[in-house]
């Protein structure tokens, strides 16, 4: 049998080779543990940073819970809609350097990687002054989508104590793609731990000792927030020689050459958040919509625990992607690919079976209220079928950034959404009076359509082809000093 070759390193671009094709059951396992090591090298750590942050979110919404069922209700939909609305914005910006640097690094242009970086902190600051209007008029905007007003006027408070978090996206993303980009994720489990176990008792300082209630609740959101940001920074600064070599005058250049890339990202990812951002603004307009949000808020908490491992492996395998796709290995990045998504839908039918077992219970962790849980329990079932769908979709998604095909993505994501998957839900849940479960069921079946046809883009992608762009992308965009920008997204 002939042993496949694989760069045995992330460290260094092209000291390996690619794969030999894989002709038997042997060779399938050993590729199999092969790519299974070298993906969960890189989204072990990162996916821990991932449900740390997201932990971050989490804790705060349990404490405002119990504080009361209203300010749960407030906060939830500023976290849900307005911040998550700018979440999507500001990571989808930010992940252009996931192209870029994935790509630049595989190809040894390893200096290019600190220029980028501060290109997109330059453009993403920029960006939350773009977005900053939607923070200070948010209870209009609220009122304006159907929420009630007296909780419209609480989230609106709520969102404009958050708005230094805002601003700290602008550094967190594009520091933390430029440490994905060159596998360097441990230092990022660390902080988002850190940054994790210090916002709980920094919560219960200012909410019960303080007793500032939620206003305490976003002072300890923007504190943690920075201290992540500047803790990625400063270790940037100082232990990432090879891709930072200091700021430079040419983080200025091309900038809008860069913006483009930037914009579509953005698209393709706000798309698919807002998408699940939507459900949560169309049941405010539902009979008893307290219940129909926290019910939901609840449930979306579960969804986004486990959409926290899956951006993990969305930003491992668009490494492991833009990595040998750089170095010339077509059948690596392949394979990579596909052990992914198989893995990935292995752990999206077991959070399925985890949550069905649990559906009379989990609810508890957030509420008090009898009438709250039994809410929960009867979405139990959407909840499930969104977790197997949702381990898929990451993970192509990531693929997609990983080879550059944000636009392709962005079209896709149009027309089984918005096209289809929203005026479905809104068909069920409103004209057939089937509230929030017809709502979530008719998106679910946008999410599945969009699932099934970036399944058969993938199976009839050319990857020779994919290395073949990847190559002049390096060279227009990194090649002689890396200042000659031409691509168009």
């Amino acid at each position: 049998m002939e042993t496949p070759l694989i760069n045995e390193s992330f460290s260094t671009a092209n000291d390996g080779g690619d794969y030999n094709p894989v002709k038997s059951l042997k060779e399938l396992k050993l590729v199999f543990w092969i790519e299974t090591v070298k993906i969960w090298k890189i989204a072990g750590p990162v996916v821990f940073n991932f449900m740390c942050q997201y932990g971050i979110n989490s804790v705060t919404n349990i404490f405002v819970g119990h504080i009361g069922d209203f300010e749960l209700s407030a906060v939830s939909i500023s976290l849900s809609v307005i911040g998550t609305f700018s979440f999507g914005f500001m990571l989808g910006m930010g992940s252009a350097l996931e192209t870029l640097c994935g790509q630049a690094f595989g190809a040894g242009q390893v200096h290019m990687l600190g220029i980028y970086m501060q290109r997109s902190w330059i453009i993403l600051w920029v960006t939350c002054f773009c977005l900053l209007p939607i923070y200070i008029f948010a209870s209009p905007v609220l009122k304006l989508l159907g929420q009630e007003e007296t909780m419209a006027d609480l989230a609106g408070k709520f969102t404009l104590l958050i708005i230094p978090q805002l601003f700290s996206l602008a550094i967190n993303f594009p520091t933390q793609k430029f440490l994905q980009a060159q596998s360097k994720v441990d230092v990022l489990a660390w902080i988002g731990f850190a940054a994790f176990v210090l916002h709980v008792p920094l919560l219960w300082l200012l909410i019960h000792v303080f007793g500032w209630g939620i206003n305490g609740a976003a002072i300890a959101f923007d504190i943690t927030n920075w201290g992540i940001a500047i803790a990625q920074v400063v270790y940037v600064l100082g232990w990432c020689n090879e891709g930072w070599n200091g700021f430079s005058w040419s983080a200025f250049k091309e900038i809008w050459a860069f913006v483009r890339l930037s914009l579509a990202s953005a698209v393709m990812l706000c798309l698919e958040i807002w998408y699940m951002m939507s459900i949560i603004v169309l049941t405010g307009h539902l009979d008893n919509a307290v219940i129909a949000i926290d019910s939901l808020s609840i449930c979306m908490n579960f969804n986004g625990w486990e959409g926290m491992l899956f951006i993990g492996m969305n930003a491992a395998i668009s490494v492991r992607v833009s990595n040998e796709l750089g170095s010339g290995h077509p059948r690596a990045a392949k394979y990579s690919v596909y052990v992914t998504i198989f893995q990935s839908f292995l752990i999206g039918l077991l959070s399925m079976v985890v949550i069905l077992i649990t559906k009379d219970y989990f609810a508890i962790i957030f509420t008090d209220s009898k009438e709250l849980q039994v809410a929960v329990s009867k979405l139990a079932f959407l909840l499930g079928i969104t977790m197997v769908l949702n381990s898929i979709q990451p993970v192509i998604g990531g693929v997609a950034i990983g080879s550059g095909w944000q636009s392709l993505v962005a079209y896709v994501n149009i027309g089984s959404f918005y096209v289809f998957g929203l005026p479905f839900g809104y068909l069920l849940g409103y004209t057939a009076k089937l509230g929030v479960t017809g709502l979530w069921g008719g998106m679910i079946a946008g999410t599945a359509l969009q699932t099934l046809i970036l399944l058969i883009v993938l199976y009839r992608t050319n990857w020779n082809k994919e290395v073949e762009q990847t190559s002049e992308r390096v060279r227009r965009w990194g090649g002689q000093g890396g200042e000659t920008i031409t691509e168009k997204v």
